[in-house]
């Protein structure tokens, strides 16, 4: 083999090592760039689905690499989406809205891009300190201990009126997440999680997931990679909750509950959780057929007469379709696999 042939081989393996980040963030690029070209309604509900891909992404990279359960994440998008609005909101509208809020929230007037990271950062304290004893849990017992952290969440900020508003809404946000705001903090969580995936720690965390038992007996330390897995997790789901707080210009915590987390477990679960392209390919897809049903929900005018589907077939649909795809093919669409190098490998 010549030397020429040596040095080109590692250079086209290190290409296909990274197609599937390459391929994820062009596919991102390529709907932002369609959907700017579209109207603003087009443009707005393009954004929001970019933002659900961070979400599903965060929610992969414990899920996918654990093979644990967690319904606890949109607790983490919560916490982010408040920490930003508390950082970032006017100390005017503070005073409007939050008038008993400490001194020094109330003063604080962060850039956004702080306030943000900020959000990202308490999201992944909060899944630090929750995640140490929960991470010692498998199977169902973790499901619904992460349920639990959801459902305490909701309850703590619905009731922590001084700070959160409580049930009522949080008004004024900076309202600065726009379509390509939305896709670079998008192809940002894909690279955070491609590059996790590529650690020793995810490596090992995987083995454990296959087999738990067999990980321990070679001296996996399963507990701290777990852990590891849950705060990286914790904060690229803070992330997507401040950036559809300040897309929104409103945070409510009715928005950071049910809903929201079936809808996020769905498009993992329809892509598939075995892989960083199964939640980017779960969140397109979903994102794509929601909003051609809620448009059948608006209706079709058809000469004179509108004809609309019955309210809520949109989330019906969404659950027949898990339903099939658990059926059929249970390892979702992308069956586990990430997009492979499409072009033969030359000698």
């Amino acid at each position: 083999m010549s030397a020429t042939a040596i040095t080109k081989r590692p250079a086209a393996d290190f290409v296909r090592r990274f197609w599937p980040l390459v391929a994820l963030a062009l596919i991102l690029v390529v709907i932002a760039f369609a959907a700017s070209f579209g109207s603003p309604v087009v443009q707005r509900r393009a954004t929001y689905g970019l933002i659900n891909v961070i979400g599903v992404v965060g929610l992969y990279v414990f899920v996918g690499n654990s093979g644990v359960l967690s319904f606890g994440n949109v607790a983490f998008m919560a916490v982010g989406a408040y920490v930003s609005a508390l950082l970032t909101m006017t100390s005017t509208t503070k005073l409007v809205f939050l008038p008993d809020l400490p001194a020094f929230i109330s003063a604080a007037e962060w850039p956004v891009f702080p306030g943000a990271l900020a959000g990202g950062c308490a999201a992944a304290l909060l899944a630090f300190v929750v995640g140490w004893p929960l991470m010692r849990l498998s199977g169902i017992a973790a499901g619904i201990a992460t349920f639990a952290i959801l459902v305490v969440t909701y309850i703590v900020l619905g009731n922590w009126t001084s700070v959160t508003g409580g049930q009522n809404s949080l008004m004024g946000l900076p309202r600065y997440v726009d379509l390509w705001i939305a896709v670079l903090w998008a192809i940002a969580a894909i690279v955070i999680a491609f590059v996790y995936q590529e650690t020793r720690s995810a490596l090992l965390l995987r083995a454990s997931r296959e087999d738990e038992d067999a990980a321990r007996s070679v001296g996996v330390h399963v507990v701290r990679h777990r852990l590891i897995a849950f705060v990286v997790s914790g904060f690229l789901s803070g992330i997507a909750g401040v950036l559809l707080g300040h897309f929104l210009g409103t945070v409510r915590v009715e928005s950071f509950y049910l809903d929201l987390t079936f809808l996020i477990v769905a498009m993992l679960v329809i892509g598939g959780m075995g892989s960083l392209t199964g939640a980017v390919v779960g969140a397109v897809t979903i994102a794509g057929l929601s909003e051609l049903l809620r448009e059948g929900e608006i209706g079709f005018l058809v000469g004179t007469t509108t004809i609309a589907a019955p309210p809520g077939v949109s989330d019906a649909a969404l659950a027949l379709i898990m339903l099939l795809i658990i059926r059929f093919r249970p390892k979702g669409i992308a069956s586990g696999r990430e997009l492979r190098w499409p072009f033969n490998r030359t000698s």
